[in-house]
């Protein structure tokens, strides 16, 4: 990234830091947070048993369920979904596991437009380069006005000036143009409600509505997502906005426990009113069931990067694809293998633990990285300099 960039990104993150401040340290946050670090070490101890359940709950309101076992798995799954749509357009919504699986990249091999609906995302999008979101809810926080401005500008063949608002209304305009004929959303989910077979995300621009509301929606989710109740999921998601925007609770959250349906007419159940006419849920492993029981409390808010001087010093350069700073470089392991989580940044952690003391759920973040940093040197991943200096010491009985 360049120094202009972290710049910007770290007084983004301050403004974060100061907003959240204000109430995270409330009474009620602090119970919020007891309540769901509980819930999500109980749905990670409980997995199968919920994931049984979330199945059958699915299958009775009518959702089609899915399970990938690796994100290959998973874009298949997409491909024959959306097979036999005409409108090669998909709207999509902001979320980490659809970076994980690489479906922009895939689909547009394919000759599909994935159209992003998040601002941020979307400004991303049309930079073209050098286009890795710094923050799991602020993707573009690494970009001043005058970046943005520009890149709007020369991708849309516009004449904006550097004022947000007419930032805002030109890419909603560009956007929604583009959505005009698209019969497919893609998203992801915040959180999974197993009893009752719900889906709950979580956002402030109301796009998630937009795709929610195309024929066929598709919702992607790891295995991880999957907690026991309904109330469960909505404290993971108010969590979440707590520690990512600083707010109480988020503009929007939607609850997608079935496709459209009314009874309005002599009570007689017709299926299709407003919504989609197909919800599709594809639950991903992706090596979430070989992880370790920690790493997978995420809740996906961000606050560990905001804090990390590692991640404050470099940027996206210390993590794995969308997911970012140390629990990145963790998760890197398991959804791909030992070297590329070496190539992520296993060594550059400074296991300060500020993650750790700054995530609302409390993971160990410095402890699993300092565990994989021997795991990685039983496979031969460790810095060339550390084979020096074990050298030097065998030969000289000193590391120069």
């Amino acid at each position: 990234m360049k120094n202009s960039e972290l710049e910007t990104m770290r007084k983004s993150f301050n403004t974060v830091k100061s907003r959240s401040s204000e109430i995270k340290d409330s009474p009620q946050v602090k119970r919020l947070e007891d309540k769901v670090r509980e819930i999500k070490k109980y749905s990670i101890q409980h997995s199968d048993e919920l994931y049984n359940q979330v199945i059958e709950s699915f299958n009775r309101n009518g959702i089609d369920v899915e399970f990938a076992k690796t994100k290959e798995d998973a874009v298949n799954i997409i491909f024959d979904l959306i097979e036999g749509y005409d409108n090669k357009v998909i709207a999509k919504a902001k979320s980490n596991t659809l970076g994980e699986i690489d479906l922009k990249s895939n689909l547009a091999d394919k000759n599909w437009n994935v159209v992003e609906t998040d601002l941020g995302d979307r400004i991303l999008q049309l930079k073209k380069t050098d286009n890795k979101p710094v923050h799991p809810t602020g993707p573009a926080s690494h970009l001043n006005i005058s970046d943005i401005t520009d890149i709007v500008n020369d991708s849309l063949n516009s004449n904006v000036n550097p004022i947000p608002r007419e930032i805002m209304e030109l890419v909603r305009e560009d956007v929604l143009n583009l959505l005009k004929n698209a019969n497919v959303g893609i998203s992801g989910a915040n959180a999974i409600a197993s009893e009752e077979g719900s889906c709950v995300m979580v956002h402030n621009e109301g796009n998630i509505s937009l795709v929610s509301l195309k024929d066929l929606h598709i919702i992607v989710a790891g295995i991880d997502k999957i907690v026991p109740t309904l109330e469960d999921a909505i404290s993971v998601a108010k969590l979440e906005t707590v520690y990512a925007t600083g707010n109480y609770v988020t503009s929007y959250i939607n609850v997608i426990s079935a496709p459209s349906k009314t009874a309005d007419i002599e009570k007689k159940l017709l299926k299709n009113m407003y919504g989609a006419k197909k919800v599709a849920v594809i639950l991903l492993d992706n090596g979430r069931s070989s992880a370790s029981e920690e790493c997978l409390w995420c809740i996906g808010c961000g606050n560990c990067v905001v804090h990390c001087p590692v991640y404050n010093a470099v940027g996206n350069e210390f993590g794995f694809n969308n997911y970012l700073g140390g629990r990145g470089v963790a998760m890197s392991k398991f959804i791909e293998d030992d070297e590329t989580c070496f190539e992520s940044g296993l060594y550059m952690c400074t296991l300060c633990g500020l993650c750790t003391l700054n995530c609302p759920v409390a993971i160990p973040t410095n402890e699993i990285i300092e565990n994989m940093r021997k795991l990685s040197s039983d496979v031969g991943f460790y810095p060339r300099v550390h084979e020096k200096i074990k050298d030097n010491v065998s030969k000289n009985d000193s590391p120069y």
